[in-house]
């Protein structure tokens, strides 16, 4: 047999009785206001001991934090040509653009980056503003509960609660579909598909809004 063959059956033999192969993090649903993270194996080990009982693997956690609140805008809006042909006082959510618009007079638009819900939980409709909360309290809805049974039962507003500081309340019919235009304490999230279907804007921003719009506006979520 030739000897590079010998070789590659003497590694391949090898990794068989050591164990090696890849282990695929599994994605792990870190509920209403986080992103996707990666689950660490139940098998892998921890290496952080290694490098001072895991303080500078900390310190680095801290600094990538720090960053995050340092480049995350406070505020995305900018007034633009309407491209929705809505009438003034109408809000329309481009989820694919990323992009919430507030109809204006005069062909104009107030535009904001948002942040939307992510594979599985995006929806479309014509809505309306059913009521209007300043730093809002929340209580996740059973579905939630479901596939997060680690989370709260009731948070009470303020700056840690995932609403922020303010929230519009979407209904549909005389009912609340459960979905809400809000704040975020995680504004570095603005512009990616992150929620369970709740249309997110950084803290700034919806307060912005919401002294523009009164109960009963409609909105399109396209």
């Amino acid at each position: 047999m030739p000897t590079f063959k010998c070789r590659f059956l003497t590694v391949a033999a090898f990794a068989l009785m050591t164990g090696l192969g890849a282990t695929s993090a599994q994605a792990e649903d870190s509920g209403f206001m986080a992103l996707f993270e990666e689950a660490t194996p139940a098998d892998a080990q921890d290496y952080s001991a290694s490098y001072g009982g895991g303080q500078q693997q900390a310190a680095y956690e801290q600094q990538d934090e720090t960053r995050l609140q340092r480049e995350a805008p406070t505020t995305t809006r900018e007034v633009v040509s309407d491209p929705t042909n809505e009438r003034p006082g109408t809000i329309t959510v481009d989820t694919a653009g990323r992009y919430l618009y507030l109809s204006m007079p005069n062909g104009q638009a107030m535009r904001y980056g948002i942040g939307v819900g992510r594979e599985g939980f995006t929806w479309k409709g014509r809505v309306n503003i059913g009521r209007k909360e300043t730093w809002p309290n929340w209580t996740p809805p059973k579905e939630m509960l479901k596939r997060r049974p680690d989370l709260p039962r009731h948070m009470a507003g303020g700056e840690e609660n995932p609403l922020g500081a303010r929230a519009m309340y979407l209904y549909s019919g005389g009912k609340d579909t459960m979905f809400r235009i809000h704040g975020s304490n995680e504004p570095w999230t603005i512009g990616q598909a992150v929620s369970s279907g709740c249309i997110r804007m950084t803290n700034e921003d919806v307060t912005d809004l919401f002294s523009r719009v009164k109960v009963g506006a409609s909105v399109v979520v396209l």
